[in-house]
Order: C-alpha cells, then sequence, then structure tokens
C-alpha cells in the first residue's frame, strides 16, 4: 500500500515538471518566432471594439417590433380568368416548343380558351397615415383586383399610383385615415453585422417577425433585369428568415424605423436558404416621392460606360491596353466610353478616368455607383472626384434624362386616356425578336388601349413612326402629340409581322 502511494507520488511530480518546463520552453520558442505578435498591441481593426465602443450583448427586438408591425400589411391579388377568342391571334401555348407549334386546342374544341383565374399574395408597408402603402412591383404587377388587410384584420380595396419596374417598386393607396405607419430611417447608416428585423406574411401566414443581420451591402443578384433593361440594384443582405409572400415587407432595425423593403430571396429551392435581400430605404424614398409627385420616376443618368464587376484579369487587361491606362480593382469605377449628349461628357469627362467620389461618397462598385445615382433626377447637379493620370480632380456634373435634356419626365394626357399597365421590353426578348426595345403591354386596363383591337402583350416599337425603346421615349413621343388621333405599331414577341393601330384620343 506504502509502495504504491509512492509510485503515484512519483508520477504525479514527475508530470508536474515535465509540465513547466514544456510551458517554459513554449514561451522561450513564442517569444523568438513571435513574427505574428506586435508587442501585445491589438490591431488597429479591434481598436474601437475594445474601446467602450462595443454593442451591448443583449438586444431586446419587443419595441421595435410591435412599433412596427402594426404598419406592416397583407396583400393579395387577384388577376381574372380571361377568355381568348379563337378568332383572335393564337398566344403561343407554354408547350408550343414540345410540341412544335401554337396551342391548337382552343380551335380544336371550337371555344374560347380560358387562363384561368390566378391568386398571390405578399405583403406592404404603410408610410402615410392616409393610406400609402409602398411594395413590391412584383407583387401587384398585372393584377385585376388588390386587397390590403391590416393587422386589426380590417381589409381594403386598393388602387395602383404607379410602378418602377427598373427597382422593382410599386405605390398603392387605400381610402381611409389614421392608419399607422412606418418611419423611415437612413439606409446609409446601416452597417455590416446590425441587427434587422423582417417582417411580413411569408407563405400565407399572418403577421411574421424574423430577426437576423446586415450580412453584406450593395448586392447585384441580377433578378431586376426580368422585368427591366434598366436595373437598377444595389440591396441589403440580410439572414433574417424571408420567404415568398415576405415580398414588399418592411425591413427594419432595433429603433422600428424602415430601412429597406424586402424583395428577394437568394435560394436553390425557391425558400429561404440564408440570404434575403432588401431594397434600400433611401432608393425607396425616391421612388416613392417621384410616382407620387410626377407619376413616374424621374431617373438621371451620368451618360458613362463601365466595365461589369468581377472581370477575369485577362479580361481587364485586354480593356485596359485599350484605354491606356492603368487601374486595378477597388480603385473605383472605370469609365470604358463616354456616351456623345450625356452628362459626364458635357461635364468633361474622359474614356479612362477612374470616378473614385460621388458627392463624398467613395464609389468602388456598379452597385454603389447605381445606388448614389439612382437617387437623383435630371437637373440634379454633383460634384464627382475623378482620377487622371493618378491624379485626382472634382467636376460638378448636371445629371440628364436618358434623352439627354434636363427635363423631367412628365405622364401626358394621351398617357392617361391610353391606360394599360406598359413596361420597358426586357433586353432578352428584344434580342429574341431582333429589337432595339420597345414598350411592352403588361395589361389593357380601361382607358382607349383596352377598348382597341391591341391585345395584352404588344410590344410597341413605333409612335406615329418615331421609333421609341422604353417606356420614358413612349412618354416623351406622346407629349409631341398634337392631333387626336395616334398611330401606334409594333409587334407580338414569337410572331412575324408588324402591327399598326389608329386610337382616337377623343373616345
Amino acid at each position: 500500500m506504502n509502495m504504491n502511494l509512492k509510485n503515484v507520488a512519483a508520477i504525479i511530480g514527475i508530470s508536474a515538471i515535465t509540465t513547466v518546463a514544456s510551458m517554459w520552453a513554449y514561451g522561450k520558442i513564442s517569444n523568438s518566432n513571435s513574427s505574428f505578435e506586435t508587442d501585445g498591441k491589438l490591431p488597429a481593426n479591434y481598436a474601437s471594439f475594445f474601446n467602450g465602443n462595443a454593442p451591448a450583448t443583449t438586444v431586446d427586438f419587443t419595441p421595435a417590433a410591435n412599433a412596427a408591425s402594426p404598419a406592416v400589411v397583407h396583400i393579395k391579388t387577384k388577376t381574372n380568368a380571361k377568355k381568348v377568342e379563337t378568332n383572335q391571334r393564337r398566344q403561343r401555348s407554354p408547350f408550343g416548343d414540345f410540341f412544335g407549334d401554337d396551342d391548337m386546342f382552343g380551335d380544336f374544341f371550337g371555344g374560347p380558351r380560358v387562363q384561368p383565374e390566378q391568386r398571390a399574395s405578399g405583403s406592404g408597408v404603410l408610410i402615410t397615415a392616409d393610406g400609402y402603402i409602398v411594395t413590391n412591383n412584383h407583387v401587384v404587377n398585372g393584377a385585376d383586383e388588390i386587397n390590403v388587410t391590416l393587422t386589426n384584420k380590417k381589409t381594403y380595396k386598393a388602387k395602383v399610383i404607379g410602378v418602377d419596374a427598373s427597382s422593382d417598386i410599386a405605390v398603392i393607396k387605400i381610402e381611409a385615415s389614421g392608419l399607422p405607419y412606418l418611419v423611415y430611417g437612413n439606409s446609409d447608416e446601416i452597417k455590416l453585422g446590425q441587427w434587422v428585423l423582417a417582417i411580413g406574411y411569408p407563405l400565407n401566414l399572418d403577421v411574421t417577425i424574423t430577426a437576423g443581420i446586415i450580412s453584406a451591402k450593395n448586392r447585384s443578384i441580377d433578378i431586376n433585369s426580368r422585368q427591366s433593361d434598366k436595373p437598377v440594384e444595389s440591396f441589403l443582405q440580410t439572414d433574417a428568415a424571408v420567404n415568398q409572400g415576405n415580398s414588399g415587407g418592411a425591413l427594419v432595425n432595433t429603433s422600428g424605423e424602415l430601412v429597406g423593403i424586402n424583395s428577394a430571396i437568394a435560394s436553390p429551392t425557391g425558400s429561404y436558404a440564408g440570404y434575403a435581400y432588401a431594397i434600400p430605404v433611401n432608393i425607396v424614398k425616391k421612388v416613392v416621392t417621384d410616382i407620387v409627385k410626377y407619376g413616374v420616376v424621374q431617373r438621371a443618368y451620368l451618360g458613362i460606360s463601365y466595365p461589369k464587376d468581377g472581370l477575369s484579369d485577362e479580361e481587364l487587361k485586354k480593356i485596359l491596353e485599350e484605354l491606356n491606362t492603368k487601374y486595378k480593382e477597388g480603385d473605383g469605377i472605370l469609365i470604358s466610353d463616354v456616351l456623345e449628349g450625356g452628362a459626364a461628357k458635357a461635364a468633361g469627362i474622359k474614356k479612362g478616368d477612374i470616378l473614385v467620389k460621388i458627392n463624398g461618397v467613395a464609389v468602388k462598385t456598379s452597385p454603389e455607383l447605381q445606388e448614389q445615382v439612382s437617387r437623383y433626377k435630371p437637373g440634379d447637379k454633383m460634384n464627382l472626384v475623378i482620377k487622371r493620370d493618378g491624379k485626382e480632380m472634382t467636376m460638378e456634373v448636371t445629371l440628364k434624362a436618358k434623352l439627354g435634356t434636363t427635363d423631367l419626365v412628365k405622364s401626358s394626357k394621351a398617357a392617361e386616356k391610353l391606360g394599360g399597365k406598359l413596361e420597358t421590353l426586357d433586353k432578352a426578348t428584344a434580342e429574341k425578336n431582333d429589337l432595339e426595345g420597345g414598350v411592352l403591354i403588361k395589361e389593357l386596363g380601361n382607358g382607349i388601349i383596352g377598348k382597341s383591337r391591341i391585345e395584352k402583350g404588344f410590344v410597341i416599337t413605333h409612335v406615329n413612326e418615331e421609333p421609341v425603346n422604353t417606356v420614358e421615349e413612349f412618354y416623351e413621343a406622346l407629349k409631341k402629340i398634337s392631333s387626336n388621333t395616334i398611330k401606334i405599331s409594333g409587334v407580338y414577341p414569337g410572331y412575324f409581322g408588324n402591327y399598326a393601330f389608329i386610337l382616337n384620343l377623343n373616345e
């Protein structure tokens, strides 16, 4: 027994001596090879974190959730069933590629074909006490009926005030007063890692709140190009759980302020997979104000071209050789071309210049550039800092509309009489039909277009023989009309031939 105790004691003693010796040796080695240490000082990026500026370790979401949720509404839409008479131009069947021809079943059975009724739902955010609501364009686009339900279960009919496909924003309105509404925050102040709440009506559930952080800023996922040839994307990325039905809902900070409108998710399955995207509220404010004030978004252009982000080294090298300039990614926006008649050309900006700042805000990627320019309208002035031959210089630029003027786009009386829901034809469809562009009639409406022989899906390419490639150009052409008649011509995508219609504006 005594021998066993002596053996245990000896083992413990040897272990202790070995441990102390090992720690002493490791310390010597570490001190002599401390290439990753700087005299015990913290890295500069941690200085503010440990200097009393670290956020609280716990966050209470209750006040923000209680303040914001009553102002987030459930939007339900209905698109009526539509009969397509067999003596009308036949629409292309979704099975056309498989069967090798257009849909023939309506003709075969001898009656009108019926496009079934469609119902969908999304979310929206009350922004005024008298019923103005901001949501996504894709939530209400093409709907014949829009119903809005508040958290108190009251339901209202809503009308569309205006839409902007480029940013995927729409403004609708219900007739009510004294409503709760969200106050705008400032998306410029949003920081990576900041807590946010996503509020909406996912999967047709009642109002639902999820929490997450801002995981990235100035994201472009090329989703708005599906509905616009001039997409504006500079999303806030969050890991707050967002699903179908959250579209148009609120992204709020812990103060209950609106900082974004939830718009999309990135998912291989169509359901939440960790990444959701919201339109920054500073873009939302500009678009909403334009729609309510002018009826159309006042979009300004610099008039420059620049390489897409994420080029390979070989692609970038080729461009730099053509421009005879030096540049590396992160320096700013490399200007590869300056358009004639544009704002940049008038200000003296040249090909090969590097755009560094806009009104004091650094821009390094195309989404950052888009976000800054999207906040201004034609005629606004901005100061640009550019780098040329290694030297920085400041230039004042007066922004222009796409047509090269500083005039604001106005919603004309002719446009109001024509009615219908119009949007710029997407680039893919234009290329497929050998068009430079055009104006797609998404819905006929109750105006003159709806009472004519024009069918939904028609693409307007000319107004009184003047070519129009965008909705903005269409409005400009309408403003020039002095007679009571208008000739609209264009094509039906997927079909041969041009069609022309003479419309009487007095009808």
